[in-house]
């Protein structure tokens, strides 16, 4: 089975995503100024994500500021994406769930199967997404992206933050964009 990558600079798949609060998470239906940042997460299962989605929770103020609306996404049930929104006491995250494993494909994520409980004692979803990150542009086209085969070491918030600065400070291009012969 070969994985999508997706490519700096043009469109990205469809995403459209129920939310825990009610309505739809529709990627391009009402943009941020800059970009909508979306961290596909694991699960309920994974406590990784749920540390990482707090200190996504944490910055939200800080990412609301440059122009970036936040969506963390899995596939996991309407229950469980609930409960990790109250875990990390969501306010200036959107949590999103129902992602199906095929749309997961689509953006480039890689697939596990479950290994029973977790070191918290939840059980992991007969399959599921590992994580991904990436920045989308108004228009709908990537600017930034990174997935994962296992949950730890994900870019960190912080330099996030300071590579939006950037960016926008300098209308800073996408990379990685070429796709002729090397």
């Amino acid at each position: 089975m070969q994985v999508n990558a997706l490519l700096p600079r043009y469109p990205v798949p469809a995403l459209n995503v129920p939310l825990t609060t009610g309505g739809r998470f529709v990627l391009g239906a009402s943009p941020a100024e800059h970009f909508d940042l979306l961290v596909f997460y694991r699960g309920l299962h994974c406590p990784i994500c749920a540390k990482y989605l707090l200190e996504l929770e944490r910055l939200a103020p800080e990412f609301a500021s440059r122009g970036v609306q936040l969506v963390a996404i899995s596939s996991d049930s309407e229950e469980r994406g609930k409960q990790m929104a109250d875990k990390v006491a969501a306010s200036g995250v959107q949590f999103a769930y129902g992602l199906s494993l095929r749309s997961a494909r689509q953006w480039g994520l890689y697939i596990s199967t479950s290994r029973g409980l977790t070191s918290i004692g939840i059980e992991e979803p007969t399959l599921f997404s590992e994580p991904g990150v990436f920045l989308v542009r108004p228009d709908g086209t990537l600017y930034y992206g990174a997935v994962q085969t296992m949950p730890f070491a994900r870019p960190p918030f912080q330099d996030l933050l300071g590579a939006i600065d950037f960016a926008v400070a300098r209308d800073y291009p996408a990379r990685g964009e070429f796709t002729g012969d090397v």
